[in-house]
């Protein structure tokens, strides 16, 4: 399924059943049914393990469309079974308008009304006396459906493989700012998809806020041309974050941004380029967040030593908006194209958050003196 439909079906998760069934039948309930499966095996996260199949069939109408989702030693494989009788371990049968509404919804609107399972082994005594590997990889996928909120940053971090934790303490600010926003529909647009210059690595944050933000698009820009990372929900271009025409291009395929990740290149000048062509573009209640800002201070990344307040660098840069907070309040000062649009400004070790938000309330009144010029 493509983005737009993708962000079709997103939106109406959030809505009436009439109206997430409507949006079903246009963007094609096969379609949909498939894009699900796509979401629940990245979602439950299921290991590769001993030999496991689980039959999961979403009904749409008078119409059921069934999936075998099977567990190997090699990994974990979904496919459409249309006719195809299969003796699985357990089967699991559930509303498809239901299933949309649990993966792609806001928070509290997971429902199983419809739910049936039925497992294979009930005849089998034995089952009884021991675990079987087909009740972790059922757990896992149940809990997808039923607990899309549950799982924290700092362990989806771990879990993919992104150096936000471990190298970096960042999950637990991510979450400060990002939770309130978690189960709206968003475009997310991270600088930096990871693994330097070698076309085969990177993607893990990417994965981190595909899985954190459940109903979310993701966009990734690297220099590199690492687009074959890209899965639902997840899009990676490439483009120079330095470079106003690549940024522009980028816009032209997200659209607007509810929140911007600067993880690139950690460059002075190419942080400052980005933040002047992509924090315009941001919505009104959004955040532009920039990583790893101890570069500032180290010349090789176009930093300053021992000078903490040049406006060249990221840092002396960011500085100059706590000034643009208070730009109502301030006789003789230059206004700074950022002044109106900056809500907030919020700093951690290597770590700022920025809140697009109108700044014009009205400084104090004109009879209160301020001394001279």
């Amino acid at each position: 399924m493509d983005r737009a439909g993708l962000s079709r079906l997103i939106s109406a998760a959030g809505g009436a059943v009439d109206g997430i069934s409507g949006v079903i039948g246009e963007l094609g309930a096969d379609a949909v049914a498939a894009a699900t499966v796509a979401e629940l095996l990245h979602r439950a996260d299921v290991p590769a393990g001993p030999e496991v199949a689980v039959e999961a069939g979403f009904r749409h109408g008078d119409d059921i469309f069934r999936y075998e989702l099977r567990v190997t030693p090699a990994g974990v494989r979904g496919h459409a079974l249309g006719d195809t009788e299969l003796k699985a371990d357990v089967a699991l049968t559930q509303d498809l308008v239901e299933v949309v509404r649990s993966l792609f919804g806001p928070r509290g609107a997971q429902s199983s009304a419809t739910r049936v399972t039925r497992w294979g082994h009930l005849e089998n005594p034995g089952a009884f006396d021991r675990p079987l590997p087909v009740y972790d990889v059922f757990r896992r996928l149940v809990d997808a459906l039923d607990h899309p909120y549950a799982v924290g940053l700092a362990e989806l971090c771990v879990r993919y493989g992104s150096d936000k934790w471990g190298h970096h303490t960042y999950p637990r600010r991510y979450e400060q700012h990002f939770e309130r926003l978690r189960d709206q529909p968003l475009t997310v647009v991270e600088i930096g998809v990871g693994g330097f210059g070698d076309q085969q690595r990177g993607g893990a944050s990417l994965d981190v806020w595909r899985r954190y933000f459940p109903r979310a698009l993701v966009y990734g820009l690297d220099i590199v041309d690492k687009s074959h990372m890209s899965d639902q929900r997840v899009t990676v271009l490439q483009a120079d974050q330095s470079s106003p025409a690549d940024l522009a291009r980028v816009l032209e395929v997200t659209g607007t941004p509810d929140i911007v990740i600067d993880d690139g290149s950690h460059v002075s000048a190419h942080l400052l380029a980005s933040f002047a062509h992509l924090f315009p573009a941001l919505r009104d209640g959004g955040l532009y967040v920039m990583e790893d800002l101890q570069t500032s201070y180290w010349p090789t990344f176009g930093g300053l030593a021992h000078t903490y307040d040049n406006p060249a660098t990221s840092l002396g840069f960011l500085k100059t908006l706590v000034d643009g907070l208070h730009h109502e309040e301030i006789v003789g000062r230059a206004a700074a194209s950022t002044d109106a649009h900056i809500g907030g400004v919020h700093f951690y070790h290597n770590l700022a958050f920025i809140e697009k938000e109108r700044n014009l309330d009205g400084g104090a009144p004109s009879w209160i003196p301020r001394g001279a010029r």
